[in-house]
């Protein structure tokens, strides 16, 4: 699925190699759900280039994700996010 965001060219992608039609994760399972949701919060302030792809490293059923720092969208700096979560 990769090719067709090289040939649409969105202004920023974040790509998880997992079965089709799972773009949050596995069903259920919330850690890894809130772990892709942060990095792609945090793509939308750190991408600059149009037309980035930003791999994510998760791999499918072979991750942690209960360690996962999803307090770290606080410290991205300008964000909304950042002010209302102090």
């Amino acid at each position: 699925m990769r090719a067709y965001s090289e040939k649409v060219k969105p202004p920023r992608t974040v790509f998880v190699r997992w079965p089709f039609g799972h773009p949050l994760g596995e069903p259920f399972n919330i850690p890894q759900q809130r772990a892709v949701l942060a990095e792609a919060f945090r793509a939308l302030y750190s991408v600059t280039e149009p037309g980035t792809i930003l791999d994510l490293p998760f791999r499918w059923r072979r991750e942690n994700y209960g360690d996962y720092d999803i307090e770290a969208l606080k410290k991205i700096p300008g964000t909304q996010i950042s002010k209302e979560m102090q």
